[in-house]
């Protein structure tokens, strides 16, 4: 039976179009339960005979109760299409989750196709929203499935929609609230995954006061999209990125295209409920209130101090560009430039999973079995997040995740629900855990479509590769990897020929890559002089077999041993020359050499803890490789934007703001360093210039440099224009991402584009799709952020567990300055910490900070600490509050 639908969509120019679309409507759609006898025997079945029930969801069930949904109580649901629609629409996180519910074999989740079944498809009537049609599909679907199934089993449409479920009763169907079916399960822990109503603040509220008097609006209601939409039109407010500070968590910043400078938004109240990474709407606060603060290390009993590894960008730290002078006990603040504002509505939440613990607190008695706590994020820039469970005996000391449900006006704290526990408080397979779960890295199975793209395992190179005209087989060259040590299987292979024309060829797309192995790979091949100049350039599919398998510190000691002069040893040091002349040149051209402290452990084989650590040492090979993917990167990228100038997907580095240098150019004039900072290239040679007798002087200088960077950001070559793609810190007026597919999928779709590109594939439908191609490249941007925080914070953690029983004397350098402190930078181990001049908790004192040399002094004395001075300190692992250990820095 063929049926109708229309619908009205906007054009990019804003027109409004009605679009008609045909569809047929079946009835060999089949219900997924086992015993039904009435379809086909042959049709997937997912829901179990022995079910108490069938559940259809309704589309508020799944977008607000999603956790308890993934709990392994919860089967034998059936998830319509019509319902999977509007979730997408409405969140594509919560669908993604869903979507692997339902593909997921191990769990009875199945969809029904009830937009395409002649029987529950239902059309639209005059003067009904399409809320109110989804709601009467999800009925007469629920409906459906009661009479198709004849009473055999009962049949429950779940709802937290009165409306929706008082029509379905009147209907003679079967229908509870989410609640109220959990209850009827009899495991009280699933309550605890139930999310609160937006009302529960307000209850919980008065849980926490019960005086009348003290139930006060303690924020600001945020404003409505329609006032904020045409505020930001007309000025009045000012979108982006709320980024709190990782040092301070009551001041946070705003960066806004529309004022080109960062505003400052200081206090909870001021932040107005917005939580870090939210995208907000900020109103300036009245200019003669931009008074500059103090820069204090914060100290509040609450939030104590953390010790970092050090932030690679400047959207770790705040940047100050305050140049007064200020005594720690002065009272009269200093007028600043930076524009102070306050949050007026929320645009785009960045509510997450959060993992801690809860605050300890004494078992409440007489409480009916629910319990009211407060849980505290690892991560202090979250606020404590209240909760209510009917398991508080068995969630205290353990690490717990948690989602917000809502923030109320009247509440100081939002309000959340516990999702699952994770494990023991300390122990490391639970924190490390806790790390992936902070910053949403996915860890589930690949789904089965993905698994489907492999071949068949174990994998042996097949005639059909060596009969494909598209692959070349290099296998009688001679080919070898260096990689960092145990990554053999993610790194990239080399050649180098010693025949009179040089060629050269980077191998890519090499999984396992060891040798006497044959391997698939995507080759760019040059074609050189012994100058290093590129005669000629190709790229091709290869076939390749690697003759040896070596780590940077093995490919070095070949290099370096004068008694070696065999072929691959040779070709060794053909590359690195060649790598020396291209870094030379890239450097001329004003590309950067920075430094970061890239932290380094030795691991114990048999419990996994660190035995060790330092700073990763760089070496020549290193370089060797890196110059060789640059080369192969900017290549690729001059190739597919050649054939696909509208959507190619580039990496590009935008220039740092004059603000974001700041810090930098002050640091070093306080110790009488003029750098210039008016090109990539006056920067390089300001850099390179930058020496004193102090052996690392200038690796510290270029530490502080590459904080003061923007990051890196893949985009669609359509979205900008040709100026908008260099890349500052490489000078490079095109790059992207090509040489590391295996573990960056950023990788896999440049791949994509270069085999279309030389007419060996097809070019994706996707990519004719420019929206989401952006899209694209903004979760390639998000991915890549977290999978930064992780690896970061996978350091701290280990940094911890080492220094756990080995305090630890040993020297770091002052890298910024405070009214009550500084912060230090600790060469050996590569972390940043503060040091407290003046007791926690004390805010007077007799220290003058003097911004301009960026020295703090002791009145009447000769002690005083400045930037880059190097001191001593003991650094000691401690427990200041409960279930939050820290390492500590003091002096000695």
């Amino acid at each position: 039976m063929l049926q109708s639908k229309s619908f009205v969509k906007k054009t990019k120019q804003g027109r409004l179009q009605k679009v008609v679309r045909e569809h047929y409507l079946r009835d060999d759609i089949y219900c997924g339960f086992v015993p039904c006898s009435v379809c086909d025997a042959a049709a997937e079945r997912k829901l179990a005979a022995a079910a108490a029930a069938i559940l259809v969801v309704d589309t508020n069930v799944v977008l607000h109760q999603i956790d308890l949904l993934e709990n392994p109580a919860i089967e034998d649901v059936v998830v319509l299409s019509v319902v999977l629609e509007e979730v997408k629409n409405k969140n594509l996180a919560v669908s993604n989750r869903i979507k692997a519910l339902c593909t997921n074999k191990a769990r009875r989740f199945y969809v029904f196709a009830n937009e395409l079944h002649r029987d529950t498809y239902v059309k639209d009537m005059v003067g009904e929203s399409s809320n109110d049609r989804n709601d009467r599909a999800i009925r007469v679907a629920a409906r459906w499935y009661q009479s198709h199934l004849g009473g055999s089993v009962k049949v429950l449409l779940i709802t937290n929609d009165r409306d929706n479920k008082r029509k379905a009763i009147e209907e003679g169907l079967n229908a509870e609230t989410v609640e109220s079916y959990v209850r009827s399960l009899a495991q009280p822990g699933l309550l605890d995954l139930v999310v609160v109503p937006t009302s529960g603040d307000v209850t919980m509220e008065d849980v926490e006061d019960h005086r009348p008097s003290k139930k006060k609006v303690i924020y600001s209601e945020h404003k409505p999209m329609s006032e904020i939409t045409s505020g930001l039109r007309c000025g009045i407010y000012h979108q982006g990125k709320l980024r709190v500070n990782r040092y301070n968590p009551f001041e946070a910043y705003v960066g806004s295209e529309s004022i080109g400078d960062e505003i400052v938004i200081r206090g909870r109240s001021n932040m107005n409920r917005a939580f870090d990474g939210d995208i907000v709407a900020v109103e300036l606060l009245p200019q003669d209130q931009w008074h500059e603060s103090k820069s204090f290390i914060a100290d509040d009993d609450e939030e104590e101090e953390e010790v970092h590894l050090v932030p690679n960008s400047a959207d770790d730290a705040p940047r100050n560009t305050s140049s007064t002078q200020s005594t720690v006990g002065s009272s009269a603040p200093s007028v600043s430039s930076r524009p102070l504002g306050r949050v007026a509505g929320i645009i785009k939440r960045n509510w997450n999973l959060y993992c801690g613990s809860l605050q300890p607190m004494p078992m409440p008695a007489g409480s009916g079995g629910v319990a009211h706590a407060l849980f505290v994020s690892k991560d202090r820039r979250i606020p404590k997040i209240r909760i209510q469970t009917r398991q508080l005996e068995n969630l205290l000391n353990k690490r717990i995740v948690v989602a917000v449900d809502s923030w109320d006006v009247l509440s100081r704290y939002p309000s959340g629900h516990y999702v699952r526990t994770i494990g023991d408080i300390g122990d490391k397979e639970t924190e490390t855990e806790v790390v992936l779960i902070e910053n949403d890295i996915n860890t589930r199975p690949f789904s089965t479509q993905v698994l489907a793209c492999l071949p068949p395992l174990p994998w042996t190179l097949s005639p059909e590769d060596l009969a494909n005209p598209n692959r070349q087989d290099l296998r009688h060259v001679r080919v070898f990897s260096v990689d960092p040590p145990g990554c053999r299987d993610i790194d990239d292979a080399l050649h180098c020929s010693l025949l009179p024309n040089g060629n050269f060829e980077v191998g890519v797309h090499v999984c396992s890559l060891r040798a006497d192995v044959e391997r698939l790979a995507f080759s760019v091949i040059w074609e050189m002089t012994p100058d290093a100049d590129i005669i000629s350039t190709r790229y091709t599919k290869s076939v390749i077999k690697s003759c040896a398998a070596m780590s940077y510190v093995e490919a070095q000691a070949r290099m370096d041993d004068s008694r070696l002069v065999d072929p691959l040893t040779v070709d060794l040091r053909n590359l690195n020359s060649l790598a020396k002349i291209m870094r030379q040149r890239r450097c001329e051209r004003g590309a950067l050499t920075l430094a970061s402290a890239e932290v380094k452990f030795e691991i114990d084989s048999e419990t996994h803890d660190p035995l060790d650590i330092g700073i990763y040492q760089i070496r020549e090979a290193n370089q060797m490789i890196e110059e060789f993917m640059l080369a192969a990167n900017i290549s690729v990228a001059e190739k597919i934007l050649k054939h696909f100038p509208l959507c190619s997907l580039l990496r590009r580095h935008p220039s740092p703001t004059k603000e974001m240098l700041e810090p930098l150019l002050r640091t070093a004039s306080s110790v009488g360093l003029n750098l210039d900072a008016s090109s990539s290239k006056a920067l390089a040679e300001s850099l390179d210039n930058a020496k004193r007798d102090d052996p690392y002087f200038n690796k510290l200088i270029r530490i502080l440099a590459t904080r003061c960077m923007t990051q890196a950001v893949y985009f669609c070559s359509g979205d900008l224009t040709f100026s908008e793609y260099y890349h500052y810190g490489l000078a490079a007026s095109l790059y992207t991402h090509f040489t590391s597919p295996i573990r960056r999928y950023a990788d896999v779709v440049v791949h994509r584009l270069l085999a279309a590109a030389l007419e060996i594939a097809k070019l994706p439908p996707i990519f004719q799709d420019g929206p989401q191609l952006t899209g694209i490249a903004d979760n390639l941007n998000y991915r890549h952020r977290n999978a930064q925080m992780a690896s970061r914070a996978s350091v701290e953690l280990h940094t911890l567990i080492y220094f756990r029983t080995r305090p630890t004397d040993t020297e770091a350098r002052i890298v910024k300055v405070k009214a009550n402190g500084f912060i230090v930078f600790v060469p050996k181990f590569g972390i940043e910490g503060p040091i407290y001049l003046i007791p926690k908790g004390e805010k007077g004192g007799d220290w003058v900070v003097d911004e301009v040399h960026q020295r703090v002094t002791k009145p009447g004395t000769n002690i005083s600490y400045a930037v880059l001075q190097t001191v001593r300190i003991r650094m000691e692992v401690v427990e200041p509050q409960p279930h939050r250990p820290k390492l500590q820095l003091t002096l000695i």
